[in-house]
């Protein structure tokens, strides 16, 4: 089901928002930024075997036309295994990619990114020393680059992929929370550019 969300007052994405997955509760604003609430047993995940599939993790979604880069720090309350927050770009529920942060098997804060076509992938990146961290999604012509950072300044590429081809896919943020009994994810320093990312890989 989707949710018309009006007025959020992120800073830097002036356009109205829409939730989809969870009702509007799930979303409370937050400084400069917002927290969204999963549910327990609430993921974004469709099972390569096509043995299972869950779309109902919260996410609060907006349009964007043209190259883009949006970014976050995301901070979540990690708990069960695979609980997780972080940055999502959306075509439909069968084309889709996320990056977050996310409790591993092994209990430790690891960046994991999903890409969807058809069915889900998942891939482990590397393992944060602490509850947060920043997430950068680049729309870079018809392909996607997902970047994570430590500090907010040097990016390290996670994955660099292409979707079916849309001319305006939404973008946004999610939080999951599969196995457990619900977590919190806090997004600030929210920042939003209607821009090309010149590199991928030079940390910039």
């Amino acid at each position: 089901m989707t949710h018309a969300v009006e007025q959020v007052g992120i800073p830097r994405i002036p356009v109205s928002l829409r939730w989809d997955g969870a009702p509007a509760s799930s979303y409370r604003p937050h400084d400069d930024g917002l927290v969204i609430d999963a549910g327990p047993n609430t993921d974004l995940f469709i099972n390569p075997g096509r043995t299972s599939e869950a779309l109902d993790a919260p996410r609060l979604l907006a349009c964007a036309q043209g190259d883009f880069l949006l970014s976050a720090r995301v901070r979540v309350g990690l708990g069960g295994q695979d609980d997780a927050g972080g940055l999502l770009v959306w075509l439909n529920d069968r084309a889709w990619a996320k990056l977050g942060l996310e409790m591993s098997a092994q209990r430790e804060a690891e960046i994991v990114s999903v890409v969807t076509r058809g069915t889900s992938d998942r891939a482990s990146g590397f393992v944060v020393d602490g509850d947060h961290v920043w997430l950068r999604i680049a729309r870079v012509g018809a392909a996607y680059a997902l970047h994570a950072s430590l500090d907010g300044e040097y990016w390290r590429l996670i994955r660099h992929f292409a979707l079916y081809a849309s001319d305006a896919p939404s973008y946004g943020f999610f939080a999951q929370s599969p196995s457990g009994g619900g977590c919190s994810a806090t997004f600030d320093r929210v920042a939003f550019e209607p821009m090309r990312l010149a590199q991928l890989r030079d940390g910039s």
